[in-house]
This record gives structure tokens, sequence and C-alpha cells, in this order.
């Protein structure tokens, strides 16, 4: 008959439960793995499946009880950790729907949107475009798996401790969730201009010839003109994705050594 002991037992529960809510946090908010159209069952049990595999890997975990109160602000902690390097991904996408819809109010399809699950709200169908381009992009570099090997060198370098995580990290976080509108602007810049020199050549038309009616042939030219930049920029898009994937890749390794106490 086996036989365990009430510290075998807790040891063996926390060497598996904090490394799975850090792991869960990431999951949760992730691109791709935090997707509403995945079920929780299956988020949950790739979360225990790669606990399982990292679990005897990584570094000993602090002799606390799991049910007292140090156990659980660790177990917070862990939630917070995995939260915030998953949001610095996520920033990425969202930065990739801005530019959709800057894009498409430029163009004049700010009126074409449908529902989105994800988001549960309305969105334009350039943006959505975009967005799954961007995740065609993101799983062509293996950008999920990379994403989940920051998360397993995560505990090495943000290991399991009791002690408080330093503010400079969530404020990075915060920090980097400000640069959406930067980053979106930056991919829609070039049609973006284009789409206004082909404003203003309207207008110079329309002061030339008054008798033309500008809003029956301003939308057409503008939707044309639009299509076709947009096509003839697709090609760059995927290299400008993937360098912002490496930047979000870096970044998330910033916000974990800013996340140590004291910042070191």
């Amino acid at each position: 008959m086996i036989s365990l002991t009430d510290a075998q037992l807790n040891a063996w529960l926390i060497n598996f439960i904090w490394p799975l809510t850090r792991i869960l946090g990431l999951i949760m908010v992730a691109p791709v793995f935090g997707h509403r159209s995945v079920p929780r069952s299956v988020k949950i049990g790739l979360g225990v499946f790669i606990a399982l595999i990292i679990a005897p890997t990584l570094p000993p975990m602090p002799d606390i009880g799991l049910g007292s109160w140090y156990g659980l602000l660790i177990l917070v902690q862990q939630l917070l950790i995995g939260i915030g390097i998953g949001f610095i991904m996520r920033i990425i996408f969202t930065a990739v729907d801005a530019a959709g819809e800057i894009i498409g109010l430029q163009m004049g399809l700010g009126f074409a949107s449908f529902f989105d699950p994800q988001s549960a709200g309305q969105t334009q169908v350039l943006a959505r475009f975009l967005n799954m381009l961007a995740l065609l992009v993101f799983m062509a570099v293996n950008a999920h798996l990379l994403m989940l090997g920051v998360l397993v060198e995560s505990f090495q370098i943000l290991p399991v401790s009791p002690q408080p995580l330093a503010s400079a990290g969530f404020f990075n976080v915060a920090s980097y969730g400000s640069s959406v509108f930067s980053i979106g602007l930056q991919l829609a810049l070039p049609l973006i201009a284009i789409l206004l020199m082909t404003n203003l050549a309207l207008g110079i038309l329309t002061r030339s010839a008054p008798q033309l009616n500008i809003f029956a042939i301003g939308f057409p030219i503008t939707l044309g003109v639009g299509l076709i930049m947009l096509d003839l920029t697709l090609p760059y898009f995927a290299p400008q994705f993937e360098n912002m994937i490496q930047n979000g890749l870096k970044d998330m390794i910033m916000v974990l050594n800013t996340l140590r106490a004291g910042g070191t």
C-alpha cells in the first residue's frame, strides 16, 4: 500500500499547480491559443500537458503550503506573469486590427462591418482580413512555438518565488499597450499616403470642374485605388509582421527581466 505524507503531497502539487497557473494565464490571452473558437477543455488540456512536460526541468519550488496565504499570493503572481507576457503578443494583433480600421476608414469601407466573436463587437471587414493574414503568418513562422519557448524560459528568468513582483514590469506592459495606435499607423501609412494624394487630386479636380459630382465619382475612385494599393502592398506585410513578432518576443523577455524584484 502506497502512503503519502502531507509534505510529499504538497511538494507534488506545488510543482504542478504553480507552473500550470502561469501557463494557463498565457494561454488565456495569447493569440491562437486564447481564441474564443478554441474550447476551454482544449486550453486546459494543453496547459496540463505542457506543465507535465516542463515540471521536472523547473528550478526547486519554495517550501510553502499551497493553501496558505503565501501560497495563494504565489498563485496570483503566476497568473499575472502569464497574462502579462501573453498580453505583449496580443498587442501586436490589436495593432493589426487598428491598421485595418484606419485603412478601411480612408478607403470608405467603414460601413462594411460584421460581428467578430473574438472581440464580441463589430469589426470592419478589412481589419478582419488583415487579422486573418497576420494569424496565418504567425503560424507559418512557428511564432506560437517560439512563444511557448519564451514561456518555458520564463521559469528560468523569473522562477516561482514568494518575492513580490517589481512594478516596473507592469508599467512596461501598460506602456507597450499604449503603442497600439502608433504600430497600426505605421502599418497603414503607405496606403494612407496614397489615399491622401488621391483625395487631394479629387479636391483639385472639383475646384477645376465644379459641375462634377464628387460624391458620385470620388467613392469608386478612392475604393478602387485603395484596393489596388492594398494588393500591391500585401507582399510586404508578411516581413513587417514577422519583424513585429520578433520584437514582441524580445519584449516578453524584457518584461520578465523587469518583473523581478527590484527590476534586477
